[in-house]
């Protein structure tokens, strides 16, 4: 009886070891998606910022523009 519950410890030990295993490489999958994807929206941010920037000077020569023709 002993050997067989040992055995059975035994498997539920190397499933739950395997499981373990697995989960610790999925998180460390999970968290490079995430480090990446933070990176991208940071990276996105900053060229819509610098776009709006880029817009605004666009339009204030625009107007200079007119103001000089005038």
């Amino acid at each position: 009886m002993s050997d067989n519950s040992n055995n059975s410890i035994e498997r539920l030990f190397k499933s739950t070891s395997k499981l373990l295993k697995r989960f610790k490489e999925q998180k460390g999958i999970i968290d490079t998606y995430i480090k990446k994807e933070r990176k991208w929206k940071e990276h996105k941010l900053h060229k819509n910022n610098e776009i709006k920037k880029l817009e605004k000077e666009i339009k204030k020569l625009k107007k200079a523009k007119e103001k000089n023709e005038q």
